[in-house]
């Protein structure tokens, strides 16, 4: 097992509130533990941060920051299978998935690292009198609050695009799972980024993000997350008039006509909804499909389902775990309150509990040279681990099975709600119009999918729906790193990803010179 500090103004410290207990979701048994922060911590990082960017950060070139940012990624890209191994056993995702993760987040590293001698302002043509020209600063000292499915890239995406443009960072990552972005820090202070410039305070929400979203000293700040919190980080923020950036989930439709290619939709309508077991805020949670192969779709939707392997992440199934008990109390339901209003499940897969090996105690230690000023420190194996031979013990991971309902009203919870689980909903459609009505009919915006073969089609009805992301004969569920990313609606607003994100997170100075 690990012990993870917070870092903070080039530090590892404990956190002022004690520890917190980490559980890997495929077999219910601690594996760590994280500081648990409080408002004291928040402020020292954010008091760091402050310092750090009036100091020097502000006043380092482009080049340097690129170069640190390379290295950074470098860095992880050598330990990228660590870094997956903690990730799987942390969030459940099933090895291969948490693997690609860590590509990712070495991705985003890069292309900030690209994007931080790339950011530049305009000159206006006034009059012959005066020379105007603009540039992008940096805001200051940017907060991070990020989510528990995806902590790795959610990492790389978000401090990326802030470090790039000059910003030092306090990053608080979610307590459900976030030992990778701890050891991920780690290497990343490697890099030579001074002191301050890189702050990480883990704690809950309610503790440590609370305290984030309130303190004056941000100038920015970036949640990913549920509507409901999004709205109150709004609140604190406008207390300080403050930006954000919210990104808020989704139940993003993959719109079906009867003229799609089938066979090409298949893999990738299931995918979208199982990819980390449905915990992803872009998941293809509906699929709305036209009345004439409706019966088709659902068949050959179910045969799939029925297939999927379902186990602990380290036997690398289709699926893995919900990332906690009380994630799977939700979906559950979510299902069970579907069904008593007339749903039917129409598939579900079986959940193997049959582990590849034991359940892993102990990630790869940090460098032995000098462990005690890292974040892991190794502890003693939980002698409550569960012998994987013994009969009952599957039974203490948070497995819900991949999951197909029809015959579900458009106006019901599970059609309109986020799920955040393996479960698929079918509606129908009649026509063109009464597709885009139904895609339109909720309160999120973040992702959408068209497949037709009428070009015509894909067009109007890609205009017609309202996401920040919208695919044709495709899903990116999310897309890559340079695509643009964030929502409409309830699903928040501001942009991630490509170079919008660093627009977020710089401001607009114009500079009027006379030259008379």
């Amino acid at each position: 097992m690990t012990k993870a500090t917070n870092f903070i103004d080039g530090v590892w410290r404990e956190g002022s509130l004690g520890t917190l207990e980490m559980i890997n979701p495929s077999y219910g048994t601690k594996i760590g533990e994280i500081a648990r922060s409080g408002a004291s911590d928040v402020d020292l990082a954010v008091r760091a941060a402050n310092r750090a960017f009036s100091s020097v950060w502000k006043q380092t070139p482009a080049a340097e920051r690129s170069r640190m940012l390379r290295k950074a990624a470098d860095l992880l890209l050598h330990h990228a299978d660590e870094l997956a191994e903690i990730e799987s056993a942390d969030t459940g995702k099933p090895l291969r998935q948490a693997q690609n993760d860590a590509r990712q987040i070495v991705r985003y590293l890069e292309f900030y690292a690209g994007a931080a001698e790339h950011i530049h302002g305009d000159t206006i043509p006034v009059s012959a009198e005066h020379l105007v020209f603009t540039k992008r600063v940096p805001l200051g000292v940017t907060g991070h609050i990020i989510p528990w499915n995806y902590p790795l890239q959610m990492t790389g995406r978000t401090l990326g695009a802030a470090l790039a443009a000059g910003n030092a960072t306090v990053l608080k990552p979610a307590e459900d799972a976030c030992l990778a972005v701890v050891r991920a820090i780690e290497l990343m202070s490697k890099a030579g980024f001074p002191p301050g410039v890189i702050n990480l305070v883990t704690g809950t929400g309610e503790e440590a993000g609370q305290a984030l979203a309130d303190h004056p000293g941000i100038h920015h700040l970036a949640f990913t997350g549920s509507p409901e919190v999004g709205a109150h980080v709004m609140k604190c923020s406008a207390a300080h008039i403050r930006p954000v950036v919210l990104e808020l989930g989704g139940k993003s439709p993959q719109v079906v006509f009867a003229d799609a290619d089938l066979e090409r939709a298949l893999p990738v309508l299931v995918n979208a909804i199982i990819q980390n077991a449905g915990q992803t805020c872009s998941a293809g949670s509906r699929v709305l499909v036209q009345q004439e192969i409706h019966d088709l779709l659902v068949e050959r939707l179910a045969d799939r389902f029925r297939s999927l392997a379902v186990g602990p992440a380290d036997g690398n199934p289709d699926v893995g775990p919900l990332v906690s008990e009380k994630q799977l109390e939700r979906v559950r339901t979510f299902v069970d309150e579907a069904v008593t209003a007339g749903a039917e499940i129409a598939a579900q897969a079986t959940v193997d509990f049959a582990p590849s090996g034991s359940p892993s105690q102990s990630y790869p230690s940090p460098d032995s040279t000098s462990q005690s000023s890292h974040s892991l420190e190794t502890l003693s194996p939980d002698s409550s681990a569960p012998d994987s031979s013994a009969p009952d013990f599957p039974s203490h991971g948070f497995f819900y099975p991949p999951t197909l309902l029809t015959h579900v009203d458009p106006q019901s919870t599970i059609a309109r709600k986020e799920v955040f689980g393996p479960v698929l909903v079918v509606i129908p459609f009649r026509d063109e119009e009464e597709a885009i009505r139904l895609a339109n009919d909720v309160e999120y915006g973040l992702v959408a999918a068209v497949w037709t073969e009428n070009l015509g089609r894909a067009h109007r009805v890609a205009d017609a729906i309202d996401a920040g992301q919208v695919y044709v004969n495709g899903y990116g569920a999310g897309g890559g790193v340079e695509l643009p990313f964030g929502g409409m609606k309830k699903s928040g607003f501001g942009r991630e990803k490509g170079f919008e994100a660093l627009h977020e997170v710089t401001a607009v100075k114009t500079y009027v010179i006379n030259k008379g």
